[in-house]
């Protein structure tokens, strides 16, 4: 009994491991008041990071359907990164732009 719970125990954690090696980065730049690119189509447990390319310009990602409250700013240099567990659609808009928008996109591949 010992012996097959030393086994599913290794199964478990080699299947959650290489579930965390396939899993990927993707980079959205934050640049003259777009996302770019604008939509992404991501997999479960990948990691999208926005990065702030701009010079002088503030932005944020804005998930309106997660948080109620408008999160911090993103200034020149800064990023914020997600990891998407869940498989849909995700809009966001920038809060000092809302007409910057975007939609990351998550479906198993």
């Amino acid at each position: 009994m010992f012996k097959i719970f030393i086994h599913l125990t290794t199964a478990i954690s080699l299947s959650v491991f290489s579930a965390n090696l396939l899993a990927k980065d993707v980079v959205v730049e934050i640049y003259k008041k777009k996302f770019i690119p604008a939509t992404i189509t991501v997999a479960p447990g990948d990691r999208v990071i926005w990065k702030n390319i701009e010079k002088r310009q503030y932005h944020n990602v804005w998930f309106k359907q997660f948080v109620k409250e408008e999160p911090d700013y993103l200034f020149p240099g800064e990023s914020y990164e997600y990891v998407f567990d869940n498989v849909g659609e995700f809009p966001y808009e920038c809060g000092p732009h809302p007409k910057m928008t975007g939609v990351v996109i998550v479906q198993k591949q």
